[in-house]
């Protein structure tokens, strides 16, 4: 007998003078912490992201072209990796080369790619989390798990939920999800944090409303 058939047979065992019409036991599980605004929200979606030690930036659509050249700008990023349907006026003003998202893409190709500009599917205040979902506004997971510099685009407060469960009512669990709390970081036994293992060691959050 394997281990899995003494667990098994044990689990049954433990549940045979069960009643099979027994409702299970529910359990009222808070879906938030406390109660806020829209904008309370996203105050504290920014304040979580920062703590995290991602790079915060607030600014109205139409700042969104201007801002995004200035953050690539500032970077030094020659090249910018775009997904297939990131919006094209977010980066009409830059003049970086585009990498547009490609199955055929290699890792190396990737890494040489200075940064990359992406959409989100929503964002979670309470735990100061980015998750991606592979949509064309997106790309594929890949493209922001190889390029050091990760810009993600929020439109708050459409995007911006208070907690996970929350967010997981929004999300469809078949898609490959990407859950991002801030840059790209491990520590070892010892406490020494290094950055960049997995991912870009630098993330900028641009929160956008209108």
């Amino acid at each position: 007998m394997s281990s899995r058939e003494r667990v098994l047979g044990r689990v049954r065992r433990a549940l045979a003078h069960v009643p099979a019409d027994e409702a299970p036991l529910a359990r009222d599980y808070l879906r938030e912490h406390g109660r806020r605004s829209a904008e309370e929200t996203v105050e504290l979606l920014a304040e979580n992201l920062a703590d995290y030690r991602a790079i915060v930036h607030r600014c109205v659509d139409g700042q969104l072209p201007e801002l995004l050249t200035r953050l690539l700008a500032a970077h030094g990023s020659g090249s910018v990796l775009v997904p297939p349907e990131l919006p094209a006026y977010w980066l009409a003003a830059v003049h970086a080369t585009r990498v547009h998202d490609r199955a055929v893409n290699t890792p190396q190709e990737l890494d040489r790619v200075d940064s990359v500009v992406t959409g989100c599917a929503v964002a979670v205040a309470e735990t100061g989390t980015i998750v991606l979902d592979g949509s064309p506004d997106q790309g594929r997971r890949r493209i922001t798990l190889v390029p050091d510099h990760h810009v993600c685009v929020v439109r708050v407060p459409d995007q911006v939920v208070s907690s996970v469960p929350q967010a997981l009512e929004r999300l469809d669990p078949t898609r490959p999800l990407t859950w991002i709390s801030g840059p790209s970081a491990t520590s070892d036994i010892e406490l020494d944090r290094v950055e960049g293992v997995h991912g870009p060691r630098t993330l900028e959050v641009v929160l956008v409303e209108g």
